[in-house]
């Protein structure tokens, strides 16, 4: 199933060289557990270094060596990383490598095996999410269920200003999850074929948190 990403202003994907290296190991079903784990993290700081370009900046006075000059930082919009559980897990250290003062929320979700549906089970976030950027993280964009629940319960919660940000998506993902928030940035490393018929990313690289953190599928 091809996609045109340029119906979707809102979707970026993603093109560096090393981005497209690193996922490529990720797929590697020979790539252990330690070393799975930390190219998500090393994935999600390659991401992250793109989705957060945008943030604002003000000006500062300091001191060089040589002479007082202006320069800029960082404006104080407080930041929110919200990983999707269990797999998001995975990409916040490397967020946190970025902006370590940013608090981390979490939405604890399960696909039901039959229905393929997210179900909830676990959510936690920081005080004033109207107020914050808030970067949904998952690594895999699939059907997009947990990706649109999840946004629907941030919002509930007050959350204005989202961005989310995935490894690999499925066009099928892409489509859903553009149809129901046109409005929400998009980042994603890789466009894969298709879903199959259980509703796995074709040729994705499997379950990515049983590979993060060394379990066995049931």
């Amino acid at each position: 199933m091809a996609i045109d990403v340029s119906k979707y202003p809102n979707v970026n994907i993603l093109s560096h060289p090393l981005l497209k290296h690193k996922i490529t190991h990720l797929r590697d079903i020979n790539t252990g557990t330690n070393e799975f784990r930390n190219l998500v993290k090393e994935i999600a700081i390659l991401e992250g270094y793109e989705a957060l370009k945008n943030l604002h900046t003000e000006l500062i006075e300091i001191q060089t060596p040589v002479e007082k000059t202006m320069q800029p930082v960082v404006s104080g919009k407080k930041l929110c990383f919200v990983p999707i559980l269990r797999a998001g897990l995975g990409m916040v250290d490397g967020l946190l490598e970025l902006v370590p003062s940013a608090k981390v929320g979490h939405i604890g979700l399960y696909r039901d095996e039959k229905t393929h549906l997210p179900q909830q089970y676990y959510f936690k976030m920081p005080n004033n999410m109207e107020e914050r950027d808030v970067y949904l993280l998952d690594p895999m964009l699939a059907t997009g269920g947990s990706a649109i629940d999840s946004v629907s319960l941030l919002k509930k919660h007050g959350a204005k200003n989202i961005t989310f940000i995935c490894i690999i998506a499925a066009p099928e993902g892409i489509e859903n999850f553009v149809k129901a928030n046109p409005e929400i940035p998009l980042y994603v490393g890789a466009v894969d074929r298709c879903l199959n018929d259980k509703a796995y990313i074709c040729p994705g690289l499997g379950d990515c948190g049983d590979r993060i953190f060394g379990t066995v599928e049931n």
